[in-house]
C-alpha cells in the first residue's frame, strides 16, 4: 500500500455538495459560498517521529513549521490565509512545552496576519500537532493542479533538496507573496513541493492528463544536495507551476523576487501521459522513489 494509491481510492468515495468547487486531491478544498472570492480550506499535521525528531526540535520549532506548511497550502492555490484552528495530541507533561509552542505559534501567526481561532488539546502517547487553515482567493486567480497545456513552460521556485540536512525543513518561508504575484496573471496551475519535486511535478500531469519533459541540469539544488535525492527527498515548499509560452519570457523579465531563484525546468507535452520523462525519453518515475510516503517505513 501506498499513500497516494490509498488516496485515488478514498476520494470517489467522498461526495461532494453543489458548492465545492475543488474537493479532495488538491491542496486545498475551494468553496463557493456566492461571494466575490472563494473560501479555502486545508488540513496538515505534524507526527513525531515522521515529519521530525523529537530530540533535536522545540516545541518552537514544531508551532513555526506546522503554521508554514499550512501556509504553503494556500499559497499553492494563490489565496490569502486568514484564520487556523489547531489540535495538539502530546505526551508531554510539562507546562513549560505547552508555553513555548503558543508562544511560538502566536508570534508566527501574527508575522502572517493570521488569526488562530480555536482547536483543542489532548494528552497521547505520541505526539500529533494537526492543523486546519482557511484562506480566501479571487475567482478568477485560484490555482489548481490541472488545467496545464501542453507546451506550458515548467517553473520552479528556489532551491531543491537537502532540506532536512540543512534544516531547511524547519527554516523555510512559505512562497505566499511568490504566489500571489503568479496567480491568475501567471498561472492557474500550480503546486507546493512537499512531498517531492517528482511526486509533486506528477501530481500536475496526472491532474492536467499531461506528461513532463524535466531538464534535470536546470533544477538549482540547495548546497549538499544530490541529483537522484533532491527530486525526491521533499519538504522543499517551494512553488512549481505552468506558465504559457506567451508570457514565460515576460515573467522572467518582471520577477520581482530578487532573493528567490526562477527557474524553467521542463515544459507539458501531450505525449505518454501522467509520465515524468528527463530529455532522452527515459521514464524518471518508473523504479525508483520519486517522494515522500507516509506508508513508507524508509521515507524521511
Amino acid at each position: 500500500m501506498n499513500e497516494h494509491g490509498l488516496i485515488k481510492k478514498i476520494i470517489p468515495l467522498l461526495k461532494q455538495g453543489k458548492n465545492v468547487l475543488t474537493g479532495p486531491g488538491d491542496d486545498c478544498a475551494a468553496i463557493d459560498l456566492g461571494l466575490d472570492e472563494l473560501f479555502l480550506v486545508s488540513t496538515d499535521q505534524l507526527v513525531s517521529g515522521r515529519h521530525y525528531e523529537a530530540s533535536r526540535v522545540s516545541p518552537s520549532q514544531i508551532a513555526v513549521k506546522l503554521l508554514k506548511r499550512n501556509i504553503s497550502d494556500i499559497a499553492a492555490m494563490g489565496g490569502t490565509p486568514f484564520c487556523a484552528v489547531l489540535t495538539l495530541a502530546s505526551a508531554s507533561e510539562k507546562e513549560d512545552f505547552y508555553m513555548e509552542f503558543f508562544k511560538a505559534l502566536s508570534k508566527e501567526a501574527e508575522k502572517w496576519n493570521i488569526s488562530i481561532c480555536g482547536g483543542d488539546i489532548s494528552s497521547s502517547p505520541h505526539d500529533v500537532f494537526t492543523m486546519t487553515i482557511m484562506g480566501k482567493v479571487g475567482k478568477n486567480k485560484i490555482c489548481l493542479r490541472s488545467g496545464a497545456s501542453a507546451g506550458d513552460c515548467l517553473y520552479c521556485t528556489g532551491l531543491i533538496g537537502n532540506s532536512y540536512g540543512s534544516e531547511h525543513h524547519l527554516n523555510f518561508t512559505p512562497r505566499l507573496h511568490e504566489a500571489r504575484f503568479l496567480a491568475g496573471k501567471y498561472t492557474r496551475t500550480m503546486i507546493d513541493i512537499s512531498d517531492g519535486l517528482l511526486a509533486d511535478a506528477l501530481h500536475l500531469a496526472e491532474s492536467s492528463e499531461k506528461s513532463i519533459t524535466l531538464d534535470l541540469n536546470k533544477i538549482s539544488l540547495r548546497s549538499g544536495a544530490t541529483m537522484p535525492d533532491a527530486v525526491s527527498d521533499g519538504e522543499d515548499y517551494e512553488l512549481l507551476f505552468a506558465v504559457s509560452p506567451a508570457k514565460a519570457d515576460e515573467l522572467e523579465k518582471k520577477w520581482p523576487f530578487k532573493d528567490v531563484e526562477l527557474t524553467r525546468i521542463g515544459v507539458f507535452t501531450e505525449s505518454g501521459k501522467g509520465g515524468i520523462f528527463d530529455a532522452e525519453g527515459n521514464n524518471l518515475t518508473e523504479n525508483r522513489k520519486t517522494g515522500f510516503d507516509h506508508f513508507d517505513d524508509k521515507g524521511n
